[in-house]
């Protein structure tokens, strides 16, 4: 890593660190879908906590990949929706999901 940054040079090594964990990954597909508020995320993702959810998001905001607009409303109401960096993860998505269903679940082997 470079004194100026806090991500690697290399490029799947970048990928891994922002998108660390398998929540940050699960975020993304759901914003994949359009802006979500903050509640709406976190019903979609049975299990993260709140504290997660918090943290992955302002990642992703400092990181550029995720834009979040407050509206001057009672109550307030937040959103969060991917910038276009954060959309190319499309394709990066995508491709995982194609290679995923590929592999073998490593069950029992039927034999003839």
């Amino acid at each position: 890593m470079s004194a100026e940054s806090s991500l690697p040079e290399c490029g799947v090594a970048r990928f891994i660190v922002l998108l660390d964990g398998p929540w940050a990954t699960l975020i993304v597909r759901e914003l994949l879908r359009g802006p979500h508020r903050f509640t709406q995320l976190r019903d979609a993702l049975p299990g993260i906590s709140p504290h997660t959810l918090t943290s992955r998001l302002r990642q992703f905001e400092r990181h550029g990949i995720v834009v979040r607009t407050a509206y001057p409303e009672i109550p307030p109401r937040v959103e969060y929706r991917l910038t276009p960096l954060g959309e190319g993860l499309r394709e990066v998505l995508d491709a995982m999901a194609a290679w995923a269903v590929e592999v073998p679940d490593g069950g029992p082997t039927v034999t003839a």
